[in-house]
């Protein structure tokens, strides 16, 4: 049995930092192509309805499913090609192999496929247990039983989000082509740290939401400001810039949270002890 490996949220930040600095061209080439572009092109040319202030929830709600379902064609293929920028970035932060911007895309490509499946395999999982859990509790308890049971849902959710966290560089690093078998290496290497790696999320997370705060109280002048087009296109420069940021240091912490728990690879200990 390995041994379970205690996380350090501290060094896996700074570590994370570090990388991200150690690379910066590079990673912002990746960053620029994958994240920032398609997210700036897409706040421009589809954002999302206005809110009537009349409007009720029902007809708030409706508005928002034509509007998601009209974008979905957009939303899919650059949902994937994000997902490939973050495989990418993540080869290219493994400073065990150092590969090339060409080589990390490379190896991010053959990830994609693992990883859509393995998410769509932790979705049909997680909905599975909602609908048992969920469904039994609210037949046997009534709105209170079924409003028990999305708590309870939603409560494994988080946990079984940390624990399927390092899931994307198990794929991308440790080359797991298998997504069942990525889940489950997951799974295990965040054994025994669950509290800690969830702290570490949501200061991350808290972090984040200051971040956008802080970027729309920016933009505020020049909304009042400037003409309506000029203050929509600044708005989502800013919100594009900012997502791309958080995508970077999201996936670089993600990188060091698994090279922190999985330990040195095979190459390098070859390397340390050839």
């Amino acid at each position: 049995m390995e041994p379970l490996m205690k996380f350090d949220s501290s060094r896996a930040w700074s570590q994370a930092s570090q990388a991200v600095s150690a690379n910066r061209e590079v990673v912002l080439a990746l960053a620029g192509v994958f994240f920032l572009l398609p997210q700036l092109m897409f706040s421009i040319f589809f954002p999302p309805p206005e809110t009537g202030a009349g409007m009720n929830e029902t007809q708030m709600m409706t508005m928002l499913r034509t509007y998601y379902l009209s974008v979905a064609p957009v939303l899919i293929p650059m949902a994937l090609f994000q997902a490939l920028g973050s495989l990418s970035l993540l080869c290219l932060l493994d400073s065990d192999r150092r590969p090339t911007v060409g080589g990390a895309i490379r190896d991010g490509l053959k990830g994609v496929v693992p990883y859509l499946l393995a998410q769509i395999l932790t979705g049909m999982a997680l909905a599975l247990i909602a609908l048992v859990v969920a469904g039994l509790l609210g037949v046997v308890g009534g709105v209170v039983g079924g409003v028990i049971g999305l708590a309870i849902v939603l409560l494994f959710a988080i946990v079984m989000g940390v624990r399927l966290s390092v899931a994307a560089p198990v794929i991308a690093v440790e080359n797991v082509f298998n997504p069942v078998a990525a889940l489950v290496r997951s799974w295990k290497l965040t054994k025994g740290n669950t509290a800690r790696l969830l702290g570490f999320y949501a200061l991350l997370a808290a972090a984040m939401i200051v971040l956008l705060i802080f970027g729309n109280v920016l933009t505020i002048p020049i909304t009042l400001l400037a003409p309506a087009e000029v203050a929509r296109f600044v708005a989502a420069a800013v919100e594009a810039v900012l997502a791309t940021v958080m995508a970077v240091y999201f996936v670089a912490v993600i990188a060091q949270v698994h090279r922190q728990l999985a330990g040195p690879s095979a190459e390098a200990q070859a390397d340390l002890f050839g």
